[in-house]
């Protein structure tokens, strides 16, 4: 089933490579969407696909990479709009 999710990542995640780690997993997982760094410090991400691949996307995204500290994700689930044609630093 295709569906959508938008998330915002909290904690220590911007200058230390995170939204290419995300590019990276998304890429590997072949999810199309986008991640930005906000004003604020936290990342945002808006991903669709198969809902099975997102969760595992979800997975990776808490991990991130070793320097990063990912402390908390807000995960709002949207319908699928088939918006986005590959995955993209914003």
């Amino acid at each position: 089933m295709e569906i959508g999710v938008h998330i915002i990542v909290k904690g220590l995640v911007q200058g230390v490579g995170f939204r290419y780690y995300v590019v990276r997993q998304a890429s590997q997982l072949g999810l199309p969407g986008y991640v930005h760094n906000l004003y604020n410090g936290d990342v945002e991400i808006e991903v669709e696909g198969d809902r099975s691949l997102i969760e595992e996307f979800i997975k990776q995204v808490k991990i991130g990479p070793s320097s990063a500290q990912v402390k908390d994700l807000k995960i709002e689930w949207t319908e699928c709009q088939n918006k986005f044609k590959g995955f993209e630093v914003r």
